[in-house]
């Protein structure tokens, strides 16, 4: 069975995020929902704001995982905490890494790699949000191994 090195532990570079009009905009009309009232985000801008706003990108995280190529990933689950609305014009400070990594097999003895990253949203000192996502990374069997 083929086993990556874990990741487990990595911390992404961090930074900050600021979610604009134009694109609150765009995430309230792709998902045909109602424009919502004093500057408040639409909760669907917490799948990228967070990975941006930590200084990495989907296809960073695929590379530190090891992704074997198209198709080799799959989203497991995720897991919003709001702990304060998120507002259209505030600057958000992020921070986080993967926290669960584990070397698996599934029903069909198939190997993969379960991974957790968590990031966390601040305005100021102040905790907004926090996401943890959780991946699959399909492995290929090595026969003979």
């Amino acid at each position: 069975m083929s086993k990556s090195t874990s990741p487990l532990g990595y911390r992404f570079p961090g930074g900050r995020y600021t979610i604009a009009d134009w694109e609150n905009w765009l995430l309230t009309d792709c998902t045909t929902a109602q424009a919502l009232p004093e500057n408040l985000a639409h909760p669907v801008s917490l799948f990228h704001v967070p990975i941006l706003g930590a200084g990495t990108s989907i296809a960073e995280l695929f590379e530190i995982c090891g992704a074997e190529g198209p198709g080799s990933v799959g989203l497991d689950g995720y897991d919003w905490e709001y702990m304060h609305p998120l507002r259209v014009g505030v600057e958000y400070r992020m921070e986080g890494g993967i926290v669960r990594w584990e070397n698996l097999v599934d029903e069909r003895d198939q190997p993969y790699d379960s991974m957790s990253f968590s990031i966390e949203m601040f305005d100021g000192s102040e905790l907004v949000a926090r996401i943890t996502n959780t991946w699959r990374f399909r492995r290929r069997k090595v026969v003979g191994a």
